[in-house]
């Protein structure tokens, strides 16, 4: 019945409404490794009750975004640079995965037909050619929109949800770490990221358009090798 149904999807939508501001809140460093907050404050700043800000609070928790602390509330995870070895790691095994069901189904992109996987890269190149642009121009703000986005949309494609979500998760994690030592390094003042910042989408979606599983896992090696070198050698200036 509609009025049974209402209010849990409402407190639903809200509590993740709830968790996604927050999440931007530390992907756009407004909240920093280490701070803490409690579920009072922020439903006060967002002006509301404290059950859908617990809930969210819980779900950033099992992320490995927060820690909870039964005493204060939550603080920002503070993630080490072992940590993002290891997230770099799991998301190319994943990718790893992928790329092999791609080879085995011999299909241009999971279930799909020809037209309909024809269209859904078209979508994942264009947001691939944004973040690209964001990358090159050294907006951090941008490309970790288009970036997620992208990867998204382009885990989606193989039709397995859990395996979209896995990666989406293990990829906003990755840039929750990341972003740590890029905006340090741009505060400082030595880390101009014009230029320096990974740019290969479109290469990549040229390369599972020509089923082409062998240079996928080369760019996707390539870029992990790249992003772990940057953030390594921001971190040893900090």
């Amino acid at each position: 019945m509609p009025g049974t149904d209402g209010p849990a999807v409402i407190r639903s939508t809200l509590r993740q409404q709830i968790a996604d501001a927050l999440r931007d809140e530390i992907l756009g460093g407004r909240l920093e490794p280490g701070q803490e907050f409690t579920v009072k404050e922020i439903a006060e700043q967002y002006g509301v009750s404290a059950t859908p800000v617990r809930e969210a609070l819980v779900n950033l928790a099992a992320q490995g975004l927060l820690d909870a602390d039964q005493h204060r509330g939550y603080r920002v995870h503070e993630h080490s640079l072992a940590d993002y070895r290891g997230m770099l790691e799991a998301r190319g095994l994943v990718a790893d995965g992928i790329f092999r069901d791609l080879l085995r189904k011999g299909t241009p992109l999971g279930p799909k037909g020809p037209e309909e996987a024809s269209a859904a890269l078209l979508s994942v190149r264009r947001r691939g050619e944004e973040a690209a642009r964001a990358a090159c121009a050294g907006d951090l703000n941008v490309l970790i929109g288009y970036d997620l986005r992208f990867w998204r949309e382009l885990s989606a494609l193989f039709g397995n949800p859990y395996l979209s979500d896995f990666l989406h998760r293990i990829r906003v994690q990755s840039w929750v770490c990341a972003v740590t030592y890029l905006r340090r390094a741009v505060e400082r003042g030595d880390g101009d990221l014009r230029g320096a910042l990974w740019a290969r989408h479109i290469e990549l979606v040229d390369a599972l358009t020509h089923r082409d599983p062998e240079a996928a896992h080369r760019i996707i090696d390539e870029y992990n090798a790249h992003s772990l070198a940057l953030i390594e050698r921001l971190a040893a200036a900090a």
